[in-house]
């Protein structure tokens, strides 16, 4: 990916949901303290880490380091539906792959779990995610105006056909 390419979902929306804590939980080596809510937050967001020790900031520096790869996998992930149908790098990122990217990162974050769609609702997100990723790779689901799905008239060819006359005026001549 490269650094001109926008991010479908970006550290801080994954600050807003799902948040900095389970955020810190999740990607915080297992050997280390768990990133303080508060630090993650700031580092999400680039916002000021001063008040931290140098240890900690290295801590939370690996965090994001691991959200950075989980959110770049879900941009694959997604640029793989994508590409069959539109030309990528999208020109603007529509909300609805912001939240399938959410979705994909956090699952990923989670590593494997275990739970099925019904009892996990992080799996669950996971699985609807990329089924609403097929369904645009295959034409049935549009992410906006924009979308080719809607404006390419290659993809909208409509034919009305009428049914065939039941009485035509060679058929009416016997009745007279």
């Amino acid at each position: 990916m490269s650094m001109d390419t926008a991010l479908y979902v970006t550290p801080a929306q994954l600050a807003e949901k799902p948040g900095a804590r389970e955020l810190a939980q999740v990607a915080t080596r297992t050997r280390d303290a768990i990133v303080p809510d508060a630090l993650m937050d700031a580092t999400l967001r680039g916002s000021d880490r001063s008040a931290w020790t140098v240890a900690q900031l290295a801590t939370a520096d690996e965090a994001l380091a691991r959200i950075m790869e989980a959110i770049q996998g879900a941009q694959g992930i997604i640029d793989g539906f994508l590409a069959r149908t539109r030309p990528l790098p999208l020109p603007k990122v529509p909300s609805v792959v912001t939240v399938w990217a959410r979705a994909i990162t956090r699952y990923q974050l989670h590593g494997d779990r275990s739970a099925s769609e019904t009892d996990d609702p992080i799996v669950r997100d996971y699985k609807d995610a990329l089924k609403f990723l097929q369904l645009t790779a295959d034409g049935k689901f549009s992410l906006g105006l924009d979308d080719p799905v809607l404006t390419d008239p290659q993809l909208l060819d409509v034919r009305f056909k009428d049914d065939e006359r039941v009485f035509d005026r060679a058929q009416m001549r016997h009745f007279r």
